[in-house]
């Protein structure tokens, strides 16, 4: 693999990994309800579920599933499944209590939103919504083959391109974190934290609607 192949595959990774889906919107979602500290719990998660399916990748389970559709067809609809209860779960999340008239003029606490877990449970929902996408494993298997020189050791080129791809996805995952940071001030207004979860509930099962319908 060559600097200038290299340097493609950066800015091939760059564009990609820009692209808004569910986990940039679940690292923004968490960050503007729990802050950035969570977020960071999210990434990991999501990151584990990545680097681990791209590794299998590698290992040839891409060429598995594309051998059989049938298990590449139920692991999507369980993963678009699992999005869209992640919808619902936003959508129908409690608001927080009215204060009485008369009491202090003090910002009510933003409610739980999604179900806010402890860290260890936002970095395994963080895992399950990353891992909830089976393309993941072809996509790698398509894409770094692209940038890899056949006349050279494999691994190598391979770990070069997968460090070089965390390193892109972590540093969109700070950008949607602190955009969702710059949210949480506005999430104490009950109205707009109920318009807030509805509208992620709702991204969220757009998400499993477009992963069902594009199976197989």
């Amino acid at each position: 693999m060559t600097l200038s192949t290299w340097w493609l595959f950066i800015v091939m990774t760059f564009v990609v990994s820009a692209t808004p889906g569910p986990n940039m919107l679940y690292v923004m979602s968490v960050s503007a309800r729990q802050g950035v500290r969570a977020a960071v719990a999210a990434m990991a998660g999501c990151m584990v579920a990545l680097v681990g399916m791209m590794s299998l990748s590698a290992a040839g389970l891409g060429a598995l599933l594309q051998g059989f559709p049938a298990v590449f067809d139920a692991l999507q609809l369980a993963g678009a499944a699992y999005l869209a209860y992640l919808g619902v779960q936003c959508w129908r999340s409690p608001m927080p209590a009215p204060q009485p008239p008369g009491a202090a003029a003090t910002a009510p606490e933003v409610a739980p939103a999604c179900a806010q877990p402890p860290l260890s449970g936002i970095a395994r929902q963080g895992f399950l919504v990353a891992a909830s996408n089976p393309k993941a494993i072809l996509f790698a298997a398509a894409f770094f083959p692209q940038f890899l020189n056949p006349s050279a050791a494999q691994l190598p080129q391979f770990a070069i391109l997968l460090a070089t791809f965390s390193v892109i996805e972590v540093a969109w995952y700070f950008v949607y974190a602190l955009s969702g940071q710059r949210l949480s001030v506005h999430l104490r207004q009950a109205r707009v934290l109920k318009a807030f979860n509805r509208a992620t509930g709702g991204v969220f099962v757009g998400f499993a609607a477009l992963m069902a319908a594009a199976r197989g």
